[in-house]
C-alpha cells in the first residue's frame, strides 16, 4: 500500500506551499462526490490556515487530521488549525465516520457489525 508511514496510511493531503492536493491512489474506489468533498475540505483548510494538512489512518483505523508548517512560516495559524480541525470534525462527522468504516471494511477486511 502506498503512502504508509509508521503504521499510518495517508488518505489525502494538501499543501499551501506547493498549492497541490494529493489523494492516495489506493482510495480511487471512493465515490467521486466523496473525493471532491475531501479535496475541497483539504484545500480550503490550507488556504485558511496555511501549512500542510494530511488525513491519515492510525494503527487503530481512526482518521486523524495532521498539520505541519515550514520553520519560520509566520503566516501559519497554529491556534486556528486546532479550532478548524475541531469544527471540521463536528461538521463532517458523518463523512469522517464513513471513511473510517470504508477503511476498516475494504482495507482491513473487517466484517460489518449490525
Amino acid at each position: 500500500m502506498e503512502a504508509v508511514e509508521n503504521n499510518r496510511v495517508v488518505l489525502c493531503a494538501s499543501s499551501k506551499y506547493e498549492e497541490k492536493y494529493y489523494l492516495n491512489p489506493e482510495f480511487d474506489g471512493l465515490p467521486q462526490s466523496i473525493k471532491d468533498e475531501l479535496q475541497a475540505m483539504c484545500v480550503l483548510f490550507v488556504e485558511d490556515i496555511g501549512g500542510i494538512l494530511t488525513l491519515e489512518y492510525d494503527e487503530d483505523a481512526n482518521l486523524k487530521f495532521v498539520t505541519m508548517s515550514d520553520k519560520g512560516d509566520l503566516l501559519y495559524d497554529e491556534i486556528g488549525s486546532v479550532l478548524k480541525i475541531k469544527q471540521l470534525q463536528q461538521v463532517k462527522q458523518e463523512l469522517l465516520e464513513s471513511l473510517e468504516l470504508y477503511y476498516r471494511v475494504f482495507f482491513l477486511g473487517e466484517a460489518i457489525e449490525e
